[in-house]
């Protein structure tokens, strides 16, 4: 059985962080770090699959996540 290729798993994720991870535990912290993120109020771009927004879920009371309109071929 073939899966679907979703129009969330194309697309990319504009993750700026808005919490300091100073005084969180080492797991969000390394996290954090996992996403690009180095400093208070630095702001990336990560593509959008499962594992990126399972560490997304991790430290969602640190992040503001925007969706990019596009990024499909």
């Amino acid at each position: 059985m073939a899966r679907k290729a979703s129009s969330k798993a194309a697309g990319r994720l504009r993750i700026t962080q808005i919490r300091s991870g100073a005084g969180r535990p080492g797991v969000h912290r390394g996290t954090l770090r996992a996403l690009g993120l180095r400093h208070h109020q630095m702001t990336v771009e990560q593509a959008d699959n499962p594992a990126i927004r399972g560490m997304l879920f991790q430290v969602r009371h640190l992040v503001a996540v925007e969706e990019l309109p596009g990024g499909e071929a």
